[in-house]
């Protein structure tokens, strides 16, 4: 058959809404276009085989870290009537593992779209969101969605817990800056301390979780208008109310400080906390260039640069 399809899927951040998101309130997440997993596959002679960051080798032999990619690839190979059909499958990916890009659901999402390709199938969003659930089910538990709905968008996901995931079309121009911390992020710890705090806390931090919710609110709003110098204050705002949530990090707090202090608009931690990375909004290339080298200077270990050049009109 000769035949190669491609599937392709991004990374992800959250914009605003950390944490607060676990508490019903809104969270918009962005996609990254310019950081990119790619599945490629193609006919073989014999054999099903995956080469990928984290095994290489035939699909039946996958080990339990990649049970939720056997699990997808199997369901999709039963779907299409295809278990002894040969191929081979290579994944290659630019999203750091356990820096909250996305980077399983993003795998998901490109193996996805490769073997509807493959199969010559059509696939809508619907279904391709279901369908990647099935391997994110098996890595995570209790996803949210929003990492698989992010991922394969090409603009924000407005995301309200068990009520909605839209995409928004927006109107931006500006750069923002990703910065990892070089420590690993901390989800669970981060969720779990912040439940202790509304615990021990109730009244003050329920106050920081729906101040965080209003924010997501008018960051909708700077990013539809578009207003980005708003859009940076309101980052800088989310920041203080996770660094009170106690989600952020010395190094996060420090290196979301360094970046303001060269010229970003406004910073604040993205995803879980405790590490991770932080990210900077920027309204111009040659500030973009003075925060990122800043950030490096200052002990980030990797950054990356998204351009948001789209003038969108609201559907």
């Amino acid at each position: 058959m000769g035949r190669t399809a491609i599937g392709k899927s991004n990374a992800k951040i959250i914009l605003i809404g950390d944490h607060s998101v676990v508490y019903g309130q809104p969270a918009i997440a962005l996609p990254l276009p310019s950081v990119t997993t790619q599945v490629v596959m193609t006919s073989a002679p014999n054999g099903q085989t995956i080469t990928s960051r984290y095994f290489d080798g035939p699909i039946a032999q996958m080990n339990q870290n990649m049970a939720g990619v056997a699990a997808l690839i199997a369901t999709l190979l039963d779907r299409f009537d295809a278990q002894s059909t040969p191929f081979t499958m290579a994944v290659t990916s630019d999203l750091p593992a356990e820096r909250g890009m996305g980077s399983s659901a993003a795998v998901a999402v490109a193996i996805t779209r490769a073997m509807y390709q493959f199969f010559q199938r059509p696939l809508n969003r619907e279904r391709l969101l279901t369908t990647v659930a099935i391997a994110e089910k098996i890595t995570h538990g209790n996803p949210s969605g929003i990492d698989a709905a992010t991922v394969s968008s090409d603009v924000p996901i407005w995301f309200v817990p068990h009520q909605e995931t839209l995409q928004i079309p927006f109107t931006l121009r500006g750069y923002l800056v990703i910065a990892d911390s070089g420590i690993k992020g901390q989800t669970g710890q981060a969720v779990a301390a912040v439940a202790r705090r509304k615990m021990a806390f109730p009244q003050e931090t329920n106050a920081e979780i729906a101040q965080l919710g209003t924010l997501s609110h008018q960051a909708r709003t700077a990013l539809a208008t578009p207003n980005l110098t708003q859009l940076g204050h309101i980052m800088s705002a989310a920041q203080q109310q996770l660094r009170g949530l106690g989600v952020s990090s010395q190094e996060l707090n420090q290196l979301t400080h360094v970046a303001c202090q060269n010229g970003a608009l406004g910073a604040k931690l993205t995803g879980g906390g405790m590490g991770g990375c932080l990210i900077a909004l920027c309204p111009d290339l040659t500030t973009t260039h003075r925060v990122e080298a800043s950030l490096l200077a200052a002990g980030a270990t990797k950054t990356w640069i998204e351009t948001f050049n789209l003038e969108e009109e609201p559907q």
